[in-house]
This record gives C-alpha cells, structure tokens and sequence, in this order.
C-alpha cells in the first residue's frame, strides 16, 4: 500500500496492519498471529511473555529522561469477527485479507477488515519498533478471543504488570475518550431435535438478505433489521394464515456479537399451499421494507423451490418452540439510560441461529451498564425459556467497567487534546463491551481510558477506517505518553 502520511512513522503503522492482515486471526484461531506477535517482540529485543491463553505481553524500557515516569499499559486485541458477502470466495482459516483504499478510506475485498482490532495491534507494534518517541516504559498487551468471550482478558494474571496508567486502543470514534462501558453474558438457547417422518413433498428455501447489519453494541441503537428475528415473524406469519408446511431447517448470523445480515429456513410445502405461501412471504417482504425502509432500503425476503428430497422433518413441537423463542424472546434496545443522554443501557441481540446435529442453537449477546439490569435480563429469558421448554445456558459473563470520574489519567488525556486541537475531547460511556473493566479487575489500583479512529461499519463486510484519522490519533496518542511524566 502506497500513503502519503504527514508522519512517516504511519507508513510503520500500515506496514505492520498489512502484515498482521496476511494472518488468519478470527476468535479462536490465533495461534499463528500470537506467535508473531511474540517473536516480532524478540526481534526487537524486548521481553516477551506469552501465556497459556496466547495473551501476548511486551515490555519496552523508559526512553532517557522517562526514567521516573509511570509505566503505561497499551491494549489492544488480535482476533477479528470474520464475515464476508455471500458471493465472496475466502477461507478466514488460510486467506489474507485483501486491502484496498479507496480515497482516505481502507476497506477489505467484500470481507471484514480486522481494523477492529488491528490498527491497535499494528500502533502497538510500530510503539515497540520506534526508538524516537519519548516514553514511558510500555507493556503492550494484545489479548486473545475478545470478539467472542474475553478469554484472554479473562485469564489475564495482572501479577505480570506493573503498569497502572491503561490505555485501551478499541474505540472507533475519534475525538472522544471512552471511560465506561457495558458488561455482557452470552445466553445460548438450546432446542433438542425432534424429528417426524413426512411424505415427499417440494422443498423450498425462504431467504431473506439484503441487510445492513453492525456492531450489535454500538450499532444497536439505529434500529437495523436483525436477520433472525424477521424469520421468526415469517414463519408465525405462515402459521397464522394457516399455510401449512414443515420445518426442515433454519439458520442466520455468524457471531452473536454482529447484528446478522441473512438468514435462510428450508421448509415442505404440499403444492396446494404454495401460492398461499409466496402471498404470504411478498406481504412480509412489504411489511417488513415499510419497516426498515430508512435503516434497511436493501431488504430482501423471498422463496424459491429447491431440489432437495426430505423424508423427515423437524417435530411440530419443536417447530412451535422455535418460533416461541424467535418471537418472544428479548430482543433489541431495552432500556436507555437516564443519566446519560442517548446512551443504550441494556438490550440483547440474536445473532446466530443454527440447525446442528443435535440441537437447534440461537446465541443471544446481552449488554448492560448497569449489573442488576443483566441480571434482570437473564431471570425473564430464563423464565421465558421455563414457559416454552427450552434449555437456557449463560456463558462468558464479562463486568461493566464503571466511570472513575476525573482519573489522572483522563486529565492528561483531556488536556493534551485541547492542547492539540484547540477543543475539549467528548468524554463518553459506550454500549459495546470492552476489555477494560476486566482489566481493571485484574490489576489492581489501575485507571483506564479507551481511543481510537474512526472506524465505520465494523463486524459486517462493508467495514472501513478513515486513514487520516488514524494519522491524527497516533500522532495524539504519541502526544499523550511524551506528556506522562
């Protein structure tokens, strides 16, 4: 890639963004970028650790006449959400990422870009490689599974720091300083497969596609169509018009953390109901483009005949529970904050749906900034779930971190901004879960800020960073460890 920076450490930073985007690093598949993570840091002579979780840690001394100054912590993560348009050919197991700029804009080649989290990865590293910025010493943290579970902030042993001045690199708005943030528990449904023999009858595959989709944190709030949940209304609107057909399958979203683009159901239909079934399907596919007409213009929802020949079909029991748990569930925004003007405090999001061998599968991310209210969150989906019959399970419960008001380190964070810019920085509490109140957890006495550039579109396809903005922000960064002394 050919920039023109201002700067020319940027073209350091880009390398390295360049380098890391050659690596397969989805959640659960870093064991190659953890590695190069670690020996890069031996290249360059510096102490490495590397844990069990793949968590990678390294230790850059004090430049001169920063002897005294405290040790600044820099965090960032090295996995990325791997989504692709559907016509696109790419193996996130083996294939790079193909870049291309387009104007002052990085995107990817109809996939996710991995700039969240990637660009702190890539200023980490380029931190670590320079030996003309003044500094404190640094311990540059890239965690592990964090689009996923936390994992690797989670088995974190804060006894290997000794820094207390954090600085997380995971925001996508530049121009504001994050200090609070949501906490999250993924809550997986679980329905067990039942199945009943059928007379061979004409499959059909309903799909609907077309969506934006986001960030199921910080895009919640622009109230996009979720995939999963129109099929839900779908099939109850088959139902409830007294089309009768059989459920075979049902699928849509890719990780709970993405508000999922498209869905697909594979149903039987006896031939007499099909043109019952298509008036059916082009009255949702109205509804539903009256709807979203602002946040979803592209919406899509059709059914067409497949060549597929189906003896068995999912029980009517469990068809029934399926479309319980897709309708009735909580879905979306459910509370907004009264502190914080335009703040969603609490909302969950259906993001997978699954027909595996076993069970049929739906993964829930729920968010709160307030504990009590996940907590409430959790007892109605698991009263709701004793009402249908169906498996509730709660995993990768992560902490909020909550606002420490006017920290040193948000005072020197706000001031050289001010310094930089002429104007004060928006000091902001986010939806989305970050890492901090984790790390926070784990070493003690710590205070956290969280930065970054403008980041557009994450976790979908579509997904881009503003390369200038990302040139201001590393130089504010460089700005704000010369000013800690």
């Amino acid at each position: 890639m050919e920039f023109n920076f201002k700067n020319p450490k940027l073209e350091l930073v880009f390398k390295y963004f360049e380098e890391i985007s050659k690596i397969p690093r989805g959640s659960g598949n870093e064991k190659e970028i953890s590695d190069y993570l670690a020996d890069e840091g031996r290249r360059l002579n510096l102490e490495v650790i590397q844990d069990e979780t793949l968590n990678v840690i390294i230790k850059k001394p004090a430049s001169p006449g920063y002897e005294n100054a405290p040790t600044v912590i820099l965090q960032g993560h090295m996995d990325m959400v791997c989504e692709k348009n559907k016509d696109v050919i790419h193996d996130f197991t083996k294939d790079p990422i193909k870049l291309q700029v387009k104007g002052n804009y990085l995107y990817a080649d109809g996939t996710t870009l991995g700039a969240d989290n990637g660009i702190a990865v890539a200023m980490g590293l380029a931190l670590l490689a320079s030996d003309d910025i003044k500094m404190p010493k640094l311990e540059v943290l890239f965690t592990v599974n964090e689009e996923v579970s936390m994992e690797g902030a989670m088995n974190l042993d804060g006894s290997n720091f000794e820094g207390r001045y954090i600085i997380n690199l995971d925001s996508e708005e530049e121009g504001r300083i994050t200090v609070s943030c949501a906490g999250g528990v993924t809550a997986i449904v679980n329905i067990p497969k039942e199945l009943k023999d059928i007379s061979s009858k004409q499959a059909y595959l309903i799909s609907i596609k077309g969506l934006k989709g986001g960030h199921s944190g910080i895009e919640i709030d622009k109230k996009r169509a979720n995939s999963n949940l129109l099929m839900g209304r779908v099939l109850y609107a088959l139902e409830k018009e007294k089309v009768a057909y059989d459920l075979i399958s049902i699928s849509g979203g890719l990780k709970n953390n993405a508000i999922p683009r498209e869905a697909e159901a594979t149903i039987t239909l006896d031939s007499n109901n099909e043109q019952k079934a298509k008036e059916v399907i082009e009255s949702m596919s109205e509804v539903f483009k009256n709807e979203f007409k602002t946040s979803d213009p592209q919406i899509c929802v059709e059914i067409n005949k497949i060549d597929e020949i189906h003896e068995r079909a999912l029980s009517q029991q469990v068809q029934s529970k399926i479309i319980k748990v897709l309708n009735l569930m909580p879905r979306n925004i459910q509370t907004m904050s009264a502190d914080i003007e335009g703040l969603v405090e609490s909302s969950t999001n259906l993001g997978v749906v699954v027909t595996e061998n076993e069970n049929i599968k739906f993964e829930f991310a729920t968010r709160s900034s307030v504990k009590s209210l996940k907590e409430d969150l959790n007892d109605r989906m698991q009263l709701l779930c004793d009402t249908i019959g169906v498996e509730l399970v709660l995993e990768d419960d992560y902490p909020e971190w909550e606002y420490a008001k006017g920290s040193k380190l948000e005072q020197i964070c706000v001031e050289t901004y001010e310094k930089l810019n002429g104007k004060k920085p928006e000091i902001v509490a986010i939806h989305a879960g970050l890492e901090c109140g984790l790390l926070l957890d784990a070493i003690e006495g710590a205070q956290a800020v969280s930065i970054g550039p403008n980041l557009f579109d994450v976790h979908t396809p579509d997904e881009h960073i503003d390369i200038l903005s990302t040139e201001r922000t590393w130089d504010y960064l460089v700005s704000i460890l010369g000013n800690i002394k």
